[in-house]
């Protein structure tokens, strides 16, 4: 299923409060457990697909004036600059946590009021509309997070202006954050938000939810096997 073109829609006027940062790892070893399902070719260039609707939706949000895409892989920041992102190196090296933070960091220093959240980058059924909500809700918190659709792991941590970002991701990070204080946004409906993909089951969990044009372009003759 793919989602129809009015899901996604241009975002004419960027103004919202919210800005993005996504960090995608260098597609040559990005979804590393997905390969089993779809074949190490289609791998990374589902990886990329992933990215592609991720940041679209996300353009596409009222909410957002900006994304900023933290990689170090060339392609994939031609790729989303492309779409409207402002791609940045990875130049701490040092892990998904550390490019979260340093994404903050980029954004801040040009927009130092900005309210600011980090996103995966595997979002491909992600609505515009669903994270409007996620961010209308985070709004009224220092920090708030939306677990993922296991209830394990993260796929959304907000900081509002003035407040760090202090990301966990990784693991057991729902566990984390909530440790850390931020808040659980437990809204319904916000399957687009929560449906990271990692493994074929959670390709075709995606693909039941109706995915971005990019990835249901690599996957219409792909029929990915659940995880055995």
């Amino acid at each position: 299923m793919t989602r129809t073109e009015g899901e996604i829609a241009t975002n004419t006027d960027p103004t919202g409060p919210w800005s993005l940062v996504v960090p995608l790892k260098p597609l040559a070893g990005a979804k590393s457990r997905l390969g089993p399902a779809v074949g190490g070719d289609l791998r990374p260039r589902l990886a990329l697909a992933f990215a592609q609707d991720t940041v679209s939706a996300a353009l596409a949000c009222r909410m957002v004036r900006d994304v900023v895409v933290v990689t170090d892989d060339a392609v994939a920041a031609a790729a989303l600059a492309a779409l409207g992102a402002r791609a940045v190196a990875d130049t701490p090296a040092a892990g998904l946590n550390a490019a979260l933070e340093h994404g903050a960091r980029s954004v801040r220093a040009r927009r130092g009021d900005a309210a600011l959240a980090v996103l995966n980058a595997d979002l491909p059924a992600l609505r515009p509309d669903e994270l409007a909500r996620v961010l209308e809700f985070s709004a009224e918190f220092p920090r708030a997070f939306v677990s993922d659709a296991q209830g394990i792991g993260t796929t959304f941590l907000s900081a509002a202006p003035g407040v760090e970002l202090r990301p966990s991701f990784g693991g057991t990070s729902r566990a984390r954050h909530l440790a850390s204080g931020a808040v659980e946004v437990a809204l319904p409906g916000l399957g687009s938000v929560r449906r990271d993909v990692d493994t074929g089951g959670d390709l075709e969990a995606a693909l039941a939810l109706g995915v971005g044009r990019f990835t249901a372009g690599l996957t219409a003759p792909v029929a990915p096997a659940a995880d055995r």
